[in-house]
C-alpha cells in the first residue's frame, strides 16, 4: 500500500529526538478560564520522553494548568513551505514544585541541548519562585516538508 503524504513527511522517532535536542523554544498552549487557548513561547528541553520547562508559579499559564492539565506544544523550524519541520505534542502537564526540582531542571536543560547555554543569572536568582512544568506526551504529530523534495 503506498504511503500517504502525512506518512511520507512524518519524522521518525530518531528524527524527532534529534529535532527536540536541536530546538530550544516551543509554543505552549494552555486553556484559560473562558476556554480559549493561551499560547506562550517557552524554552524547553526533552528528556526520557517528556518535555520540561520552568515558569514563575504565579504565571497565567501555571494557573491555567492547575485548572486543566491538558496542554499542547508546537516546536517548529523553517522559513519557506519546503523547509518546514515541526511537531505538535498533546499531553498532560504535571507541576513539579520546590527549589530542588527547579535547580535540577536548570542543570538538565544545559545537558540536554545540542548547543547548551548556561542558565541566566536572573533565572537562577528567581528559582525559589519558579516551578517545573513536565509535559508527558499522549500524541505527537510531526512533519518535515524537506522529505517532499520540493514536490507540494
Amino acid at each position: 500500500m503506498p504511503m500517504n503524504r502525512r506518512q511520507q513527511i512524518q519524522l521518525s522517532p530518531d528524527e524527532q529526538a534529534a529535532f527536540f535536542r536541536e530546538r530550544k523554544k516551543a509554543a505552549l498552549a494552555t486553556i484559560d478560564k473562558d476556554g480559549f487557548p493561551h499560547v506562550v513561547a517557552m524554552n524547553y528541553f526533552a528528556r526520557d520522553g517528556a518535555f520540561y520547562m520552568t515558569s514563575y508559579g504565579k504565571a497565567q499559564k501555571v494557573v491555567n494548568i492547575r485548572r486543566n492539565p491538558k496542554v499542547a506544544l508546537m516546536v517548529e523550524s523553517g522559513d519557506t513551505y519546503a523547509e518546514l519541520r515541526g511537531a505538535m505534542i498533546r499531553g498532560h502537564c504535571e507541576i513539579l514544585e520546590g527549589l530542588d526540582a527547579v535547580k535540577a531542571a536548570f542543570e538538565s536543560r544545559a545537558e540536554a541541548q545540542s548547543n547548551p547555554s548556561p542558565a541566566q543569572p536572573g533565572a537562577v536568582a528567581s528559582a525559589p519562585k519558579r516551578v517545573v512544568l513536565k509535559i508527558v506526551p499522549e500524541k505527537v504529530i510531526s512533519w518535515d516538508h524537506r522529505k517532499l523534495g520540493g514536490k507540494y
